[in-house]
């Protein structure tokens, strides 16, 4: 299935893609499944981000050429940061940083959203949290995040994290080609077939430190070839199987 959330007049409602329409839920889908009648056509639908998140856990360096266009080796294990939920954007969202932010750059990733409370869970278990898997853009104020020396206020400016456009339960989440676009030119490629450390790690490691809520999100690092975006480019990151996830800067 995949999952979106959508904005309807009355407030967010959740829903289940279905061909060219959306089927409204009662609930959130990690709350039971749970249609209550209506149907919307997508094209009339506005995409809210799909996840509502009490946080965003980021892995910083888990591709191994995005560590050396860092200038570093891979750390030898999980680098967290994390997001607020006030960085949370939408599909097609603008983007938008603060004037005194001198280079604005592009990350895409993919994201694991999460369906239940998962607290020292064992990597085999992994799948019975996941909601589901989409696309996400960890967008960073790099001159600020150069600047501090640490990373939270580089990562954590309001809008700084599109999600979207839905999340899939039909992927898996190795071997999954990423590809993020800046004006229609490739900028980033990569697989999560090179990951460093493997989604179903990622949440032992995570989950032995902190407890994961329904809705949270955790964005798994992003592939080399980050760069600058500037008001007027238009941003997309693509992941197989599951969508394509654009927006603007404005």
């Amino acid at each position: 299935m995949k999952f979106v959330r959508i904005d309807r007049p009355e407030g967010p409602r959740w829903g289940v893609l279905k061909g060219e329409d959306v089927l409204t839920l009662s609930k959130a889908p990690y709350e039971g499944l749970e249609y209550d009648g209506e149907r919307f056509p997508l094209s009339q639908c506005r995409l809210l981000a799909p996840c509502e998140p009490t946080k965003i856990v980021c892995v910083g360096k888990n591709y191994l050429e995005h560590a050396r266009e860092m200038g570093d080796e891979p750390p030898g294990f999980p680098v967290l940061f994390m997001k607020g939920p006030n960085t949370l954007n939408r599909p097609e969202g603008a983007i938008h940083a603060p004037d005194f932010v001198g280079r604005l750059d592009y990350e895409g990733e993919l994201a694991v959203v999460v369906k239940r409370r998962a607290k020292d869970i064992k990597a085999k278990s992994f799948s019975e949290f996941v909601l589901g898997y989409t696309c996400l853009n960890d967008v960073t104020a790099r001159d600020v995040q150069q600047h501090d020396g640490q990373w939270t206020r580089g990562k954590s400016m309001d809008g700084f994290c599109p999600v979207g456009p839905w999340v899939s339960d039909e992927v898996e989440p190795e071997g999954l080609k990423l590809t993020t676009r800046l004006n229609g030119k490739i900028v980033q490629q990569g697989n999560t077939a090179d990951f460093i450390t493997s989604v179903p790690q990622l949440l032992e490691f995570i989950t032995a430190s902190m407890t994961l809520e329904p809705g949270d999100v955790v964005a798994t690092g992003t592939p080399a070839g980050i760069g600058p975006m500037i008001p007027g480019d238009r941003v997309e990151v693509a992941i197989e199987g599951i969508g394509v996830l654009k927006n603007e800067v404005i």
